[in-house]
């Protein structure tokens, strides 16, 4: 039986029963697969969702842990964390379910991988840093080059500067065409002087720890359960003002375990 789990995760109970039972003098019943397979740690999970990374990029994604693998948090103090994100009305996490055991989340066969994709509801841009909660800017529109340098130029700079007066800071954004547009670029050369853009792997929102304060605001928004699109923004924005210094430090001290995690998995996907 763990041989047929092995060979195909995604099986459901009544495919793993029957094909247990070909051969077999005496048939088992769903009731006994299923006590079978909690007895041996196997239970029905959602599987984990990843970034599917191509090669190319585990080697960036390895280069760039190799580059930072000796900073402290101290230095990871030192950089701004900035993305953006929609969240829905109604949200769908698919209903493929596979089976695993407790400490096989992260096993290549238990994996779904995602890709990026657009959709309704309600995008927001965000910043913070290990000092504080930056702004939190609805996005009414798709966010372009244009409407992105109206984002770095009223927000990113100004937070910048205040936070970082002696211009030892460093801007992390991630490879977003609007982010990399030839506009954007002269803006921050403009502007070195003040402070640094951190270069960035793509395919590595398990680096970024803001992802993890979308996770917030994700989980709170499902416990308020919000309907119309005018309420869901102002969840969001109040959600985001009342995360605790507490959550958004203990992130930015993770970079270095999670710096390991990229080593360790040669550039793969990791826990985070």
């Amino acid at each position: 039986m763990g041989r047929l789990i092995q060979a195909d995760r995604r099986a459901t109970l009544t495919e793993i029963t029957t094909r247990y039972n070909r051969g077999m003098q005496q048939s088992n019943s769903e009731a006994t697969t299923r006590t079978t397979l909690r007895r041996m740690g196997y239970n029905s999970r959602r599987p984990h969702r990843v970034p599917l990374i191509s090669t190319t990029n585990r080697k960036k994604r390895l280069q760039f842990a190799r580059a930072h693998q000796n900073w402290t948090v101290k230095d990871w103090k030192n950089v701004a964390w900035s993305n953006e994100s929609r969240f829905l009305l109604r949200h769908s996490d698919g209903r493929v379910r596979i089976w695993r055991k407790q400490n096989e989340n992260m096993d290549p066969s238990c994996l779904v991988t995602t890709v990026q994709a657009g959709g309704g509801g309600v995008m927001v841009w965000g910043m913070f840093s290990w000092h504080t909660l930056g702004p939190l800017v609805p996005i009414g529109h798709r966010l372009n080059a244009t409407a992105y340098l109206s984002i770095v130029s009223d927000h990113v700079h100004p937070f910048m500067t205040t936070m970082y007066p002696s211009s030892d800071g460093c801007s992390q954004q991630d490879n977003a065409p609007c982010h990399k547009a030839r506009i954007i670029s002269n803006w921050f050369l403009e502007h070195d002087n003040e402070f640094t853009v951190l270069k960035w792997p793509p395919q590595s929102p398990d680096l970024n720890p803001i992802e993890h304060l979308w996770d917030v605001v994700e989980r709170e928004l499902r416990a308020l359960d919000v309907h119309p699109t005018n309420q869901l923004q102002d969840a969001i924005l109040s959600i985001w003002a009342n995360i605790s210094k507490e959550c958004f430090q203990h992130l930015v001290e993770s970079m270095p375990g999670r710096i390991k995690a990229v080593l360790k998995a040669k550039g793969g996907q990791t826990q985070y």
